[in-house]
């Protein structure tokens, strides 16, 4: 047994201002790396949990810059809809659009159309193009016997599949359409551009994507049961980044899991490990083959792994260590729970973090899966950790190993519980990134990357917490 060492939370210290050569709070740069070969423009990751992130959060996180994580408490066809979606969320090029054959029957189409929130290109069985199923093609006819043929628009303005942006943009102009087929010479469907997508590229200049121009996305596997299928499953939809989803990384499961999956992926995915506390845990994920390692055990909003099994790491100390570890072999460390407000935001990427992973303060907003309730009359969305006894009912639920499942056996490391809600999460992100910019701005730091190298941190008293905050006055 090792004597007891002191170990700090991100309340416990403070980022000693320096000399700054910044000028305007809109000089950093917030350009950063998420793994090895991935880039965000800025340093957040939403969680992978069933009440933070889903397709809608992944992609409006995409837009601005980050990158959302789509949990794995689904089923594998849904967690593969749920990445499809974010891929297809806007590109310049839809390299595989959703097609329909012109003998479909109608009301099945429909039910497609509804499904996947689409219009549907008509193709015959060459994969030519002969019409387009849309909303208005549908929308008042209700029959049991017609099929798409019958009420398709067969009139269609194509591109060759070697347009510019700036010659489809002039078509969308002349011709007032909002989709754009891509044919060959023979007439075959080869793509399509969307009006919706490059008014995103133009709205969105900051999002982060792929190489195709589709947004970036990642997804949660775990280590036991179908999660070498699930993986697959995922690449072949197009995820971005495998992150591997187990509350003790550093463990023989994850070493299994993750050869079996860098062997799935090879070097066309990335895979993020975790989670770790320790500079022993970033050293043996390196070593096995992560891309990026997750750092912190215990700090969650909604996380009592420490006070059920007494063990962790204090994260903004977690931090400091892993991320002094993970510039050895010059792999990314993400911050993990523990982030409160901007300030514990700041603090962790000063500590070492290339981006934070971001949980509770996501939860409340209009993008998050959770349910919404009204309480006392104000609005509230649900928010529970994933080692929760609602979380592990969900699991097995999806599994479907409930049948004869005790839940009362269930050790919970986590609890379910509500957070205010909080409207859209531009205003939440807005806020992040302003308090980052302006700490950055008070240690003199222009990157991301420059933050650790002008950190000096000093601990503080519980009276130099309270005096960090308003006090002495009535708040309105």
């Amino acid at each position: 047994m090792k004597a007891p060492i002191v170990s700090l939370s991100y309340d416990d210290v403070l980022l000693v201002p320096r000399f700054s050569q910044i000028r305007s709070r809109k000089e950093p740069i917030l350009e950063t790396r998420f793994t090895k070969h991935i880039a965000l423009n800025i340093p957040i990751i939403s969680a992978n949990m069933d009440t933070v992130t889903e397709s809608k959060m992944a992609i409006a996180l995409a837009r601005l810059g980050g990158i959302g994580i789509v949990h794995r408490f689904l089923s594998i066809d849904r967690e593969v809809e749920e990445v499809s979606r974010v891929k297809r969320a806007e590109a310049y090029v839809i390299d595989d659009p959703y097609t329909v054959f012109p003998d479909t029957l109608l009301k099945d189409a429909k039910q497609r159309m509804y499904t996947l929130g689409a219009a549907l290109l008509v193709i015959d069985e060459d994969k030519k193009l002969i019409g387009i199923l849309t909303n208005r093609d549908v929308e008042f006819v209700d029959s049991t016997t017609l099929r798409v043929s019958d009420v398709m628009t067969k009139e269609l303005i194509t591109a060759s599949p070697k347009i510019s942006l700036d010659g489809a943009k002039g078509i969308f102009m002349k011709q007032k359409i909002e989709k754009l087929p891509l044919v060959d010479a023979k007439g075959v469907l080869r793509g399509l551009i969307t009006k919706k997508d490059i008014l995103a590229r133009i709205r969105y200049p900051e999002a982060a994507k792929d190489k195709k121009g589709r947004l970036l996305v990642g997804a949660a596997v775990g280590v036991m049961g179908d999660y070498l299928e699930r993986t697959k499953a995922l690449v072949e939809a197009g995820v971005d980044v495998i992150v591997i989803d187990i509350a003790h990384g550093h463990s023989i499961m994850m070493k299994e899991a993750m050869v079996r999956i860098k062997k799935i992926v090879g070097e066309c995915t990335d895979v993020v490990a975790g989670n770790v506390a320790t500079k022993d845990g970033v050293r043996d994920l390196v070593k096995w083959g992560a891309d990026a390692v997750k750092v912190g055990i215990g700090p969650g909003a909604a996380c009592t792994t420490r006070i059920m099994t007494g063990v962790g790491v204090p994260q903004f100390s977690a931090v400091l260590e892993c991320g002094i570890e993970a510039k050895k072999f010059h792999v990314p460390i993400i911050a993990d729970g523990g982030v409160k407000n901007s300030g514990d935001f700041t603090k962790a990427l000063a500590a070492g973090a290339e981006t934070v992973m971001i949980g509770s303060m996501f939860a409340g907003t209009d993008e998050s899966p959770g349910q919404e309730i009204v309480k006392n009359g104000a609005r509230y969305k649900l928010y529970r950790g994933m080692a929760s006894i609602g979380a592990n009912v969900a699991k097995t639920t999806i599994s479907g190993s409930q049948k004869g499942a005790n839940y009362e056996r269930i050790t919970p490391e986590g609890v379910e519980a509500v957070v205010p809600y909080k409207g859209k999460i531009d205003a939440t992100i807005s806020l992040l990134l302003g308090g980052l910019r302006s700490g950055m701005s008070y240690l003199g730091a222009k990157t991301i990357k420059e933050m650790p190298k002008n950190a000096e941190f000093i601990q503080i008293t519980q009276a130099g917490l309270r005096e960090s905050n308003s006090h002495d006055i009535d708040v309105k």
